[in-house]
């Protein structure tokens, strides 16, 4: 019989088939605090569960993507979105042989400290906290601190450098903004967090009649394909190629996960393109303004009344405006909503 201890043994001996640029989960650098290793489970696969298991990680399901409150069951939610990252991620992953355990991990983890009402809400939290507001830098305080009263997740390394560092520039894809993240495994983290959302925002985007399949532009189409499958199946498939030296079978002076010339071109004209006639236009709308006029509410209600914040957020900070922007972060669209109209502060 394998006592419990091999089993984790077990799968650390398995990684060392991994590529040679692969993150070993016996070699990480470690925890924030000590702990026990599992019996059972690596380091990464315990970071894994820890994040499926955290309230933050449940919450997506009530946040906005890029559609405030639709009127439909079959929209993009900051939690399907999440869900799509992981399993394009742990493809990418697998082909290129290297660990899908963190691979998932990160992707599980990247948007946990996402506000409401998307974008939307992380750019108003920006505008008025002084300090200014990331949503990738949350994701990291949700793990680091906000989860298990006040104790956090105690994540390892990898994970949380994946997670502060998967957030993309506003210029292009790969582009000379781009910037590193300290293992492979976040690099393909973050490439697969684009691919999903440029894919499930036109279908989300032609399900609400903004776009239709024709509207797409031509020179896009004819490199990646006219429907949502061919789209992905042409990316996957280009970056597991443009990034094969990472196996191990060949090798890379500098390895990095990459896209051919044509396909990253495809792919940024698609994300322009989303900007100009979804992103632009959503953001515009009468409950993009209603969105931020409840966040906004919200930060000056509390910020000025801050002992109707709970009082567990004493525990995050002594700074009132930091303990409004942490609570209001971790608000579902519902909630947020529901909340302001409880307090009045909706007209």
């Amino acid at each position: 019989m394998i006592s419990h201890l091999n089993i984790r043994q077990l799968t650390e001996q398995r990684e060392e088939s991994l590529s040679p640029h692969a993150a070993k989960s016996k070699s990480s650098r470690g925890r924030q605090r000590y702990e026990v290793s599992c019996a059972i489970r690596t380091a990464f696969q315990r970071d894994r569960d820890r994040i499926i298991h955290c309230k933050a990680f449940r919450r997506l399901m009530h946040k906005t993507q890029v559609f405030i409150a639709p009127m439909g069951d079959h929209y993009v939610t900051r939690l399907t979105h999440t869900l799509e990252v992981s399993q394009l991620a742990r493809t990418i992953a697998r082909a290129l042989n290297l660990n899908e355990d963190l691979t998932e991990a990160i992707s599980l983890g990247h948007d946990l400290g996402h506000t409401p009402f998307g974008h939307i809400g992380e750019d108003v939290l920006n505008e008025l906290y002084k300090d200014g507001f990331r949503h990738n830098e949350q994701s990291l305080r949700v793990v680091d601190l906000l989860e298990n009263n006040g104790r956090g997740l105690n994540l390892t390394w990898e994970v949380r450098d994946g997670i502060l560092n998967h957030s993309k520039p506003e210029d292009n894809i790969l582009g000379k903004n781009w910037g590193k993240i300290g293992t492979i495994e976040g690099e393909v983290c973050r490439i697969s967090d684009i691919i999903a959302y440029v894919n499930h925002d036109i279908g989300d985007a032609i399900r609400a009649g903004i776009l239709t399949e024709g509207d797409l532009p031509l020179s896009a189409v004819r490199i990646l394909g006219s429907t949502h499958g061919e789209r992905i199946n042409t990316m996957v498939c280009d970056i597991i190629e443009s990034s094969w030296g990472l196996t191990g079978y060949e090798t890379t002076i500098s390895p990095s996960v990459n896209m051919s010339p044509e396909v990253l071109e495809a792919t940024n004209t698609l994300r322009l393109f989303l900007f100009e006639r979804v992103y632009n236009v959503q953001s515009a709308k009468r409950e993009a303004d209603k969105a931020r006029d409840v966040v906004r509410n919200l930060y000056k209600y509390f910020s000025n009344n801050p002992d109707k914040l709970p009082p567990e957020y004493s525990l995050f900070s002594d700074r009132i405006d930091r303990r409004a922007v942490d609570y209001i972060a971790g608000m579902t669209d519902q909630y947020a909503q529901r909340l302001a109209k409880e307090l009045s502060l909706q007209p």
